[in-house]
């Protein structure tokens, strides 16, 4: 049986982790909000609901909450016909797929938006399936998408092995029982991502495709 090679895309496969946090940034201050941009960061890999939450506390307006991520959308959708891929991200997403990995992209991300994500990441052809937020009642770091990627893929959860960048991408790993591997490229310390449940760290997408057989993925699958 093949395994499930689950991807986050977002700080992970494309280097567009800072470009969320400006359009964050640009959609609270429109809403009269002054949100530092470290506290963004760090909530970035959220549902937009739930980085809202995170951000402006549960005595908000929630009233608001609609027009910010509206907001949010349209700032960020200035950028899809030029966001950038992490180096050999889809050589790596290729790699697996040849090696007998099902691939499966778990993120947040939905419609035009994850559409110009897949094209700047240009490896549709070695990944099976996706799991967006249109998909899951609860994005990270709910168990939610990883299962359903599990799901997608025809395999358990002992045969999955997650990739991501952020705390959340973690944390739904360990919720959903599989493997996780954490890269750096999205700007959080090694030291949380281990402590939120990675079982390997690496540096980046080029990194890891080039230390795959030290990886998780070393093995084949099944």
């Amino acid at each position: 049986m093949a395994g499930a090679a689950i991807f986050d895309v977002d700080g992970t496969l494309t280097d567009t982790n800072h470009l969320h946090v400006v359009a964050w940034w640009e959609a609270f201050r429109q809403a009269g909000h002054t949100v530092p941009m470290p506290d963004i960061h760090r909530a970035v890999g959220l549902g937009s609901g739930d980085l809202i939450e995170r951000l402006l506390g549960p005595d908000r307006d929630p009233d608001q909450d609609s027009a910010i991520s509206s907001a949010h959308k349209v700032l960020y959708g200035t950028y899809f016909d030029r966001l950038p891929a992490f180096e050999d991200a889809g050589d790596l997403l290729r790699t697996l797929a040849g090696r007998g990995w099902r691939v499966v992209l778990a993120t947040s991300a939905s419609g035009p938006e994850l559409a110009a994500l897949r094209r700047a990441v240009d490896a549709d052809e070695a990944i099976r399936s996706t799991a967006s937020s249109d998909d899951v009642d609860e994005g990270k770091p709910a168990p939610e998408p990883v299962r359903l990627a599990l799901e997608l893929a025809g395999v358990g959860a002992g045969e999955g092995v997650f990739v991501g960048d952020t705390v959340w991408d973690m944390e739904a790993a360990a919720r959903a029982g599989v493997r996780a591997v954490a890269l750096l490229s999205g700007g959080v310390p090694q030291a949380d991502l281990e402590a939120a449940g990675a079982d390997a760290v690496f540096r980046d997408a080029a990194d890891l495709l080039a230390r795959l057989d030290e990886s998780p993925f070393g093995s084949p699958p099944g």
